[in-house]
């Protein structure tokens, strides 16, 4: 699992029968003072994240064919959760 920021979604014309249904979303992994690090990364998203929410994307491809539904889907990266901010902006 890591630390990411939503950078925004993607739109595909063409894609596995499995992502039918699912929002995929652009997701930049960051270090825990929210510095970005490495490449962007897609991931399915079910829990609704927004924009610049910091999220946690798991990248257990097992748990993301199981929740897709399909053995053979290509899926790997998924949302699990979305981070919570304090009062200041800052993640705890």
């Amino acid at each position: 699992m890591q630390l990411a920021r939503v950078e925004g979604s993607l739109t595909a014309t063409r894609k596995h029968p499995s992502f039918e249904g699912w929002r995929l979303l652009i997701c930049q992994p960051v270090a825990k003072d929210g510095t970005a690090y490495g490449t962007p990364i897609v991931a399915i998203d079910s829990h609704g994240a927004g924009m610049h929410q910091y999220v946690i994307v798991s990248s257990d491809g097992l748990a993301a064919r199981n929740a897709v539904g399909d053995d053979r889907s290509p899926v790997r990266m998924m949302v699990t959760g979305i981070v919570d901010e304090d009062h200041e902006g800052k993640l705890v």
